[in-house]
């Protein structure tokens, strides 16, 4: 006679078995009033939008490997804005969940870690060889490691300040120089050892740049916040540039914004001291 009772590893906590295979999600959400509860399921809009940027940053991935390098640019720029779009949406219909915080940032692994890497190895490094293919694994290593710590400080670090360059404006670095290597080939000679060694350290440079302590502003208060009219001027001479040269443009504003985070470090370290004397 064989024992109707199921084993304690195939049964979950209601007692519910789970010898079949299924694709149920549970999660443990805290409602308004502070209680705990389990909800099935997974909110449609904010994973809808994260896994067409998924889509995108893999289709950059196809298109690089077979030499479309101008898809795979547009590729990984679709997937920033679609990044910048799920969390967003989330936020607004209140659809935030930790099985979309964790499913992000898988998108953005490989959408702003690997595509870009393998990008930049196809179009100019993979002459260099293994030092190549070295110097695009530390970027996309350098990527997981921003985005785990990322998940792990949420909550923790000042929302003013990104730590370390964010893992999407990287990615645009990256394909921008790219575009702009391509619409200037004169310039960009890629069979020049000096231009590979340039994209090489770059790429080096960007990875550490990411896992770095550097302090980025965030402009996530910038949302709802009043500027003075004159801030608009800035704003409109960078739009002008990027109508003008939409690659160079582009990449200029990555530059000036890499570069703002040292002084964003150094001012925020001043304003600790004043705090501490």
């Amino acid at each position: 006679m064989t024992n109707s009772l199921k084993p304690d590893s195939d049964l979950n906590k209601d007692g519910r078995s789970f010898d079949i295979i299924t694709f149920e999600v549970e999660e443990e959400e805290h409602t308004h009033e502070g209680q705990k509860v389990k909800r099935r399921g997974i909110y449609l809009w904010p994973n809808l939008i994260t896994t067409a940027a998924l889509l995108s940053g893999f289709y950059s991935i196809i298109a690089s490997m077979n030499g479309n390098f101008n898809q795979a640019i547009y590729a990984i720029f679709l997937a920033a804005l679609l990044d910048g779009l799920d969390g967003r949406v989330a936020r607004a219909i209140g659809a935030q969940s930790a099985f979309g915080e964790q499913y992000d940032s898988l998108s953005d692994l490989l959408a702003f870690g690997v595509a870009p890497a393998i990008l930049m190895y196809s179009w100019s490094l993979h002459d260099l060889g293994r030092i190549g293919l070295a110097c695009c694994f530390i970027y996309t290593a350098c990527a997981a490691f921003r985005l785990a710590r990322f998940n792990v400080q949420i909550g923790v670090v000042d929302k003013r300040y990104f730590i370390g360059i964010a893992s999407p404006l990287a990615a645009v670095t990256v394909i921008s120089m790219v575009w702009v290597g391509r619409d200037f080939p004169f310039i960009f000679d890629l069979k020049d050892i000096v231009i590979q060694v340039v994209n090489a350290i770059v790429m080096v440079s960007i990875g550490l740049l990411m896992i770095s302590n550097i302090k980025y502003y965030s402009f996530k208060q910038m949302d709802r916040k009043r500027v003075p009219f004159v801030v608009m001027l800035p704003v409109v001479l960078i739009f002008a540039a990027i109508t003008y040269n939409i690659p160079v443009g582009i990449l200029t504003v990555c530059i000036i914004y890499i570069l703002s985070g040292f002084i964003t470090t150094l001012l925020a370290k001043k304003n600790d001291s004043k705090i501490t004397t």
